[in-house]
């Protein structure tokens, strides 16, 4: 492979950018047990973007890793995981915002979180907060307990670990190195994501 770009994402923040078929994306933690939250948006088509419950549903089965594909809201393969060195993600959070920080912990003052910041740099191309999905969490660990309820541990990615995505359509990718408190560990680092022809 041959990297074509690189973009280092400073704690609680994000990026969005395009990418074309048949590139790679990889998101690395950089320190360890750091999430960060990708969605995706067909270029030139803003209306089908990615979708957790079509993904769950094709691939039967919730935690997505190597060989899995995360599909479209219109059944279509978005992007294949081809690599995973954590293999344990989250598909069923939606991104942190001002909302959750107020409901989840009683933070009343503007808080970094992911939806703002999605939708921060997806508005660039046209996409705005009210049509951001659920994201796929790269590293988030929640597990689901006898009586159904979800819990959030420690991710378990260590320092330098990634994940490789492959671009099955021309998108819009947009990934946020997550600003929430619980699903880091109580803390926040920061998210390097590179990008590359194969």
């Amino acid at each position: 492979m041959r990297l074509i770009n690189k973009f280092h994402l400073a704690p609680k923040t994000g990026i969005a950018f395009v990418v074309v078929k048949g590139q790679v994306i990889r998101v690395i933690d950089t320190d360890g047990e750091q999430v960060s939250d990708i969605v995706c948006f067909v270029k030139g088509d803003t209306s089908e973007y990615l979708s957790s419950s079509r993904s769950i549903d094709y691939n039967e089965k919730i935690y997505l890793s190597t060989g899995n594909t995360l599909y479209s809201n219109l059944s279509n393969p978005m992007l294949t995981i081809i690599r995973d060195k954590v293999g344990k993600h989250d598909f069923l959070f939606a991104p942190c915002s001002q909302e959750m920080f107020q409901i989840s912990y009683n933070i009343r003052e503007p808080h970094p979180n992911c939806l703002d910041n999605l939708d921060l740099h997806l508005s660039y191309f046209g996409i705005n907060k009210h049509m951001i999905p659920t994201a796929f969490n790269i590293f988030m660990n929640a597990t689901i307990t006898e009586d159904g309820r979800l819990r959030i541990e420690p991710p378990l990615s260590k320092a330098g670990d990634y994940i490789d995505f492959q671009a099955e359509m021309d998108l819009v990718i947009g990934i946020t190195a997550c600003s929430s408190l619980k699903c880091n560990n109580y803390k926040n680092t920061s998210i390097v994501v590179e990008v590359y022809d194969r």
